[in-house]
């Protein structure tokens, strides 16, 4: 297991020395949504009865910052290894794939937690936010962190440059965060998109995460978990699968690389 920790703890070390970019200024970022949408919209917007707007948006944005930072970390770090090349030593090395893959997405689930922490505690300094059940916070937190960390990897696996890695995040990833149940409940919208939110897995994950917060949420907590626990197995199929089949060649190409090198020296 040696193999593996050294390269979690490399994972760990990354993000953390740069910490400054990666974990503080997310957390500021967020805590900036919650100043301006609590003041605009306080007085005017009611999510739950007896429930303030402010309080009602915490959760949704410590979700949403969670499952950010949990794709943004899996999605650059793999992106940065392949663009630099090193990513051939680790696939060179005689670890597992499974290894490889935990220590990515354990890497990536520290990172998201910690930033979510981060922002439950900095928002608590102003706001008291109820918290009737820790067994479903932490249960969507868990689960909503590994769907998008392995999201990470498949758009870092597909992606070719960094500009593709950053559409998929601006036109996938940001979108379908922004239209959940963050800054609204979906019984507020027309019935069209009312319906269309069903099919944004991201809604699940953020409802039934401030169902553990509030006791109240737009869906049954228990079809919420049954439907992010089916995609998160779909993703991790589809994770495992790319890996192999994309990137068990680089080592081949590698080693071809270096014999014709060596071929070129001898001529």
């Amino acid at each position: 297991m040696a193999g593996f920790y050294t390269l979690l703890y490399k994972e760990l070390l990354r993000f953390w020395k740069v910490g400054l970019q990666s974990v503080f200024a997310p957390m500021l970022a967020t805590l900036l949504y919650l100043l301006i949408f609590s003041h605009v919209l306080e007085e005017h917007v009611q999510a739950y009865p007896d429930l303030a707007y402010t309080v009602f948006l915490i959760p949704g944005l410590v979700m949403m910052a969670v499952l950010q930072n949990a794709f943004a970390n899996s999605a650059s770090s793999l992106i940065q290894s392949k663009g630099s090349g090193s990513i051939v030593f680790v696939l060179l090395s005689l670890l597992f794939y499974m290894d490889i893959f935990l220590a990515y997405v354990l890497a990536s689930e520290v990172r998201g937690l910690l930033v979510g922490m981060g922002v439950y505690l900095a928002a608590l300094i102003f706001f008291e936010v109820p918290l009737r059940s820790l067994f479903w916070v932490f249960l969507f937190a868990l689960i909503g962190n590994g769907l998008l960390r392995e999201l990470g990897i498949i758009a870092a696996i597909w992606a070719e440059k960094f500009d593709q890695l950053a559409a998929f995040q601006n036109f996938v990833i940001l979108p379908l965060a922004f239209l959940s149940d963050v800054f609204y409940t979906i019984h507020s919208l027309p019935p069209f998109w009312e319906n269309l939110s069903h099919f944004n897995p991201f809604f699940y994950v953020i409802d039934g995460f401030c169902y553990g917060f509030f006791g109240v949420s737009d869906i049954s907590p228990y079809v919420s978990l049954a439907i992010v626990v089916a995609c998160f197995l779909v993703v991790s199929w589809m994770t495992l699968y790319m890996a192999q089949d994309r990137l068990q060649a680089s080592p081949i190409k590698f080693l071809l690389f270096v014999n014709r090198y060596k071929e070129n020296e001898i001529r």
